[in-house]
């Protein structure tokens, strides 16, 4: 629950959701990424990718920074793009540029697969988060 002063700063802050900044919601402030499926899905993926990184071997560390970034920028670029103009040619460039990086974790997940690096399961669910964040990520870059 917001203090009287943080609630106040909230209120005034309240013409920033006309332009996509944040959105009130019962005494919540939210940033308008945070109210994307897609992000909250890639947050999901984006902690799966971690536990994966921290079982590679030293030997394979720069597949599991490729990972790191990439979940990170998948992230990054959602949030970037709910920031920009609602269906501007710069919002969509920013989710197709989140959904290559999906691709691009996708493709590291087969290597996991290939490599036996990580269980079954957690490959099979990260590979199952991502085909749902490139699906959403293809629309919303429409």
């Amino acid at each position: 629950m917001l203090g009287p002063e943080l609630w106040a700063k909230a209120l005034a802050f309240r013409g920033a959701e006309k332009k996509g900044y944040a959105m009130q919601h019962e005494h919540n402030l939210e940033f308008a990424h945070e109210r994307l499926d897609a992000y909250r899905v890639a947050m999901e993926f984006c902690t799966l990718a971690e536990q994966l990184c921290r079982r590679l071997p030293r030997t394979k560390g720069q597949l599991g920074d490729q990972l790191a970034r990439a979940s990170e920028g998948i992230v990054l670029r959602i949030a970037e793009g709910a920031g920009a103009a609602w269906k501007s040619a710069e919002q969509k460039r920013f989710f197709r540029s989140a959904r290559a990086s999906a691709m691009e974790c996708a493709a590291v997940l087969d290597i996991c697969r290939i490599r036996s690096i990580g269980t079954t399961e957690q490959v099979e669910d990260g590979r199952l988060l991502l085909l749902r964040l490139v699906q959403m990520l293809t629309k919303l870059s429409q």
